[in-house]
């Protein structure tokens, strides 16, 4: 008799790196219940639109889609609403509560954790910079802090396996859970993702990044290294920090907000090189554009460490003779950033499209789809086709 299973994701919101994962677990379990806390509809592609989906009481709050992060106290009490005692697998995809979902005791939990909740963990001063709060807010966020870390430690022993996208976040399950957790990296399209054949590489006439443009991902920092240098960069993507960006932002920088695969594709295919400014648990955007024969120029610590074979530095997933697919920098500053940009240009005929496709293709989605479906098999003793 085949398991009955849950699938829970944080929120539906829009078509990132995370629901690209989900995507898969959709495809994996097509007849499967979707638990989250919010949807847009039509924010996700027609995969996950499919399932059958059920929200929470957040649902329900008028407009909560455009604000639902400030209230992050009450995300745990919202996904603790469900109740999943009919199911035997439970695979939630997590980077804030879906791990925290009540589940019956023979049930098995299978938790893909993109990151323990970065806002509380190694983050929070970065969303919450202290400057913005007076003494009394700030003891008050502190205290909201203890909670919902003690939470977020407690239903992590709730899961019965971890995986963990990058040995990067595999090492925060196990400092912050006390937990071990197998690498399964995050899915890349590369069937979808690469080279335009018909393209030669004098074409490119700008620098691109695509991104949520939020403040981890330190969209300023590249914005202000282009400003410096002149040079022209093309931003896609959305988000609460779009306005203050186009503020500073001189006017060989372009914002061409949220767009489509189709359209995003075509920019990686015709740019000099991704800018990738922000650490990354792991980072799917550097490998979609090396499939699709692009380099990427990023900041040197967390995921891309382990996507990325950087010309200055041999990563732990390459061997030290390994073509280069980009160039680190290993300051978060402007004039690192700088110097990357730099040190680019001046090797710029060092990048083989072929090689920077080969590296990505070890991130194929069939490679993601086959492990997942390999690890919970192995773990419930079944066979799932």
């Amino acid at each position: 008799m085949k398991p009955k299973v849950a699938l829970v994701h944080d929120w539906l919101t829009g078509m990132r790196g995370g629901e690209r994962c989900l995507e898969v677990f959709c495809e994996i379990f097509p007849n499967a219940d979707l638990f989250t806390l919010l949807r847009r509809p039509g924010a996700v592609s027609p995969t996950i639109e499919r399932m059958s989906i059920h929200t929470s009481w957040m649902q329900y709050i008028p407009g909560v889609a455009s604000y639902y992060r400030y209230l992050l106290p009450l995300l745990p009490l919202a996904i603790q609403q469900f109740r999943l005692a009919q199911y035997d697998l439970v695979l939630s995809s997590s980077h804030a509560v879906a791990k925290g979902v009540p589940c019956r005791d023979h049930a098995l939990h299978v938790c893909y954790c993109f990151t323990p909740m970065r806002y509380i963990w190694d983050q929070s001063h970065i969303y919450f910079p202290r400057p913005r709060f007076s003494r009394i807010s700030w003891a008050f966020l502190q205290a909201v802090f203890r909670r919902l870390r003690a939470w977020d430690v407690k239903t992590a022993h709730g899961v019965d396996e971890f995986i963990a996208i990058s040995h990067h976040v595999a090492a925060k399950i196990r400092a912050y859970y006390n937990r071990t957790a197998i690498v399964i990296p995050p899915p890349v399209n590369c069937a979808f993702f690469k080279p335009d054949a018909a393209r030669r590489r004098h074409d490119a006439a700008f620098y691109l990044l695509v991104s949520a443009l939020v403040p981890y991902k330190r969209v300023d920092l590249a914005v202000e290294a282009f400003n410096r240098l002149r040079l022209p960069l093309v931003v896609i993507g959305t988000g609460p920090e779009r306005q203050r960006l186009e503020r500073i932002a001189a006017p060989h920088i372009r914002f061409l907000g949220w767009q489509p695969d189709e359209v995003v594709r075509d920019y990686y295919r015709r740019c000099w090189a991704l800018i990738f400014p922000g650490e990354e648990d792991f980072g799917i955007v550097p490998l979609e554009a090396q499939a699709c024969g692009r380099p990427v120029i990023a900041f040197g610590k967390g995921g891309a460490l382990e996507t990325i074979i950087s010309l200055n530095h041999a990563t732990v997933e390459s061997s030290p003779d390994a073509a280069p697919t980009g160039v680190f920098f290993y300051e978060p500053t402007v004039e690192a950033l700088c110097d990357a940009i730099s040190v680019f240009q001046r090797h710029a005929t060092a990048f083989s499209p072929a090689a920077m496709r080969g590296n990505a293709l070890r991130f194929n989605r069939t490679v993601f789809r086959d492990k997942i479906k390999d690890f919970v098999a192995g773990k419930m003793g079944i066979t799932i086709g």
